[in-house]
Formats: structure tokens, C-alpha cells, sequence
């Protein structure tokens, strides 16, 4: 089993809405038996809460449903568990760096890194902008998430 974490600030906006693309990406794929998903933030401002409802709005506008995920805080063991933990931008990267032990074995890095051809490198918070931005977190997910599952699929499975 390949586990992917996707990982913002607060786990409401942009890694939730990564997750669910990169699920809904899986299951049409028909490999939710071989890839599994989660997500969290940096800190833990909105542990147990939904995700934002205007990404859950712009997710399920694209036929993606957010409504089962709750935010949780990303934790020292999800270094060991995961394969991917991926960062939407660079301060997380960061964060996410300073996290990693010998007991790590997953890769770390950015999410827009699986898309190259993407406008932008790192997925701009979308939480105290106009709707609009939460369509643009979409664009650069479904771009990032489409270039991991080919990566995925070329490494591993």
C-alpha cells in the first residue's frame, strides 16, 4: 500500500482539497486497494473540523466530496507511515523538513513538484480570498494530483 500525505497550515483549505482530487483520481483508477490518502496541517488550529465549505463548494462543483474529512495536526509518526508527505508551499516545506528523523521514510517535498507544467510552484492559501481562489487551489491540485498518480504508478506499483 503507497500512502500519500498532503499537508497545509490549518488541514481546512488546500491539503484537504488536494486529498480529496488525488482520491477521486485513485478510485476512477480503480486502485483504492493500493493507494491510500490522508491529510493535515502544520498546526493544529482546526483539529476535528470539516473542510472549509467553500473549498468543499468548488470540490464538489468538479464532482469531488471533502464532507468526510476532518483537519488533524501532522505528527512525528506520519513520517514512518507515509511514503509521500507533501507540502503546498514552501514555508510548510520547511516545517515539514525539520520534522524528519532516521526512522523517516518518507519523500518529502512539494506537491506542485508533480507539476511541472503548473503556472505556479506552490498552492497559495485560499482562506481570506474571493471564492475565485478556491477554484485556482482546485486547477493546481487536479494538475499536481495528476502528475503524482503518473509518478506513483511509475515508482511503485
Amino acid at each position: 500500500m503507497v500512502k500519500v500525505l498532503f499537508v497545509c497550515t490549518g488541514n481546512i483549505c488546500r491539503s484537504p482539497t488536494a486529498e480529496g482530487v488525488f482520491r477521486h483520481l485513485v478510485r476512477q483508477a480503480g486502485l483504492e486497494d493500493r493507494i491510500a490518502t490522508d491529510s493535515a496541517g502544520t498546526h493544529g488550529y482546526h483539529v476535528g473540523e470539516a473542510p472549509d465549505p467553500r473549498s468543499q463548494n468548488a470540490a464538489k462543483a468538479r464532482g469531488v466530496d471533502l464532507s468526510d474529512l476532518r483537519a488533524r495536526k501532522v505528527t512525528a509518526g506520519d513520517f514512518a507511515d507515509f511514503d509521500y508527505i507533501l507540502a503546498m508551499d514552501r514555508g510548510h516545506l520547511t516545517q515539514l523538513q525539520r520534522m524528519v528523523t532516521q526512522e523517516s521514510r518518507a519523500t518529502v517535498k512539494l506537491f506542485l513538484d508533480y507539476a511541472p507544467g503548473a503556472a505556479k510552484r506552490e498552492v497559495p492559501d485560499p482562506y481570506y480570498g474571493e471564492g475565485t481562489h478556491f477554484t485556482e487551489v482546485l486547477n493546481l491540485c487536479e494538475a499536481g494530483a495528476k502528475g503524482l498518480l503518473e509518478a506513483i504508478r511509475r515508482e511503485r506499483l
